[in-house]
């Protein structure tokens, strides 16, 4: 049985430049669930995912803006190798993720990704 891939998320796993969040903006999809809104725009299969989390201040202080971030970036690592092919996808956090749980968040965070049809079928 082979090894099981790393669940990392190393800072060359994230999206950082402008002109990457305006593609994805332009040419990608969307979907809004619960506490998150999903962007995304599927890569070839040799190309690794990648991930960004945009947090306004809207949400309340630096502390947490920085723990929705922390929230939603987990959920993306966790679940990296569940997408059906490599995309990159930007988690935008709405006002509704202050104050939820991990749990809670990771769940509105998969069905998102079920609605956009990016998760493997499983047997």
């Amino acid at each position: 049985m082979p090894a099981p891939a790393p669940l990392t998320l190393p800072r060359e796993r994230r999206i950082k430049q402008g002109r990457d969040f305006a593609r994805l903006k332009s040419k990608g999809q969307r979907v809004v669930h619960g506490c998150l809104i999903v962007n995304w725009l599927e890569l070839p299969p040799s190309r690794p995912s990648r991930v960004a989390v945009i947090t306004t201040r809207k949400l309340g202080s630096a502390v947490v803006r920085s723990r929705c971030r922390r929230l939603l970036r987990e959920c993306f690592r966790l679940h990296q190798h569940d997408l059906r092919q490599p995309s990159e996808v930007i988690l935008v956090a709405r006002a509704s993720l202050t104050g939820k749980n991990f749990v809670d968040v990771e769940k509105d965070y998969l069905t998102a990704l079920r609605q956009a049809k990016l998760l493997k079928t499983t047997a």
